[in-house]
């Protein structure tokens, strides 16, 4: 987000404004004239080499800040400074300096800029434009974040729902049915296993534990996933997964209601 605004003339500050609770990067003593200075100076030196184009952004890698500036063509010694960290990006804060730059001129004309006499109040009252712009960016960067954070979510959904259509597709594993979900549990809850061979083969020449164990000999062709979990007391998940391996092992299949 936006943390300070400044407007800058003649390497003077004409106006300084706090946009966020953190502290004011150059609030402190002579920090703010001295900053106003710099880039003054800074932006007078790139208009000596036309072929490099105008300054726009620094970043401060200790504080992890970035500072984008506007020169405004209309008047050569005004520049907008705004400082602001990874929230907000660059291409913003350049549109919202160039906002703040035509309102600042909209609302005062250019006689009294260029005839400031160095009171700090004298532009007080453009702060809440400022405030209006700034929060308008910082709107529009929780938008964006809400938005790909809902675009992840989908994508995320959309690949789940692609892997249940895979598996819902292989008839050795479920029957297709177009019900839909029952008390708010999953899809599997409601498939029956149903034996393709024979009862009598020996399920610890194939499975391993007591619960597998226990979930075959329920297995009658009747009762769904839901009903053999509630009568073991065992997550309905679990016992999803052992009736795959019996699917694979090529015992039964899923059918649904």
């Amino acid at each position: 987000m936006i943390r300070d605004v400044i407007i800058i003339k003649d390497g003077m500050p004409i106006l300084s404004m706090s946009c966020s609770k953190s502290q004011n990067l150059f609030s402190q003593g002579d920090s703010l004239i001295m900053i106003s200075g710099f880039f003054s100076a800074l932006n007078s030196f790139s208009d000596q080499f036309e072929d490099l184009g105008t300054i726009s952004e620094l970043r401060l890698s200790k504080k992890g800040v970035k500072l984008s500036f506007l020169k405004d063509p209309s008047l050569p010694n005004l520049i907008y400074l705004a400082t602001f960290d990874d929230n907000s990006k660059g291409v913003n804060v350049q549109r919202t300096l160039r906002k703040i730059s035509r309102t600042f001129l909209k609302k005062y004309n250019i006689n009294q800029i260029l005839n400031w006499s160095g009171r700090k109040d004298a532009f007080s009252s453009f702060e809440k434009e400022i405030k209006k712009y700034v929060d308008e960016e910082k709107n529009e960067n929780e938008l964006q974040f809400k938005k790909k954070v809902i675009d992840l979510f989908k994508n995320m959904e959309e690949k789940i729902i692609e892997q249940n259509n895979s598996f819902q597709g292989d008839n050795s594993l479920v029957l297709l049915s177009h019900d839909k979900k029952i008390n708010n549990f999953p899809d599997y809850c409601d498939y029956i296993p149903i034996f393709k061979t024979s009862k009598k083969i020996k399920p610890q020449y194939f499975l391993s534990g007591e619960t597998s164990f226990n979930v075959f000999n329920l297995i009658n062709g009747g009762k769904s996933i839901s009903q053999i979990a509630n009568e073991l007391n065992l997550e309905h998940e679990r016992v999803y997964n052992i009736c795959k391996n019996l699917v694979k092992l090529g015992f039964i299949i899923l059918a649904k209601n």
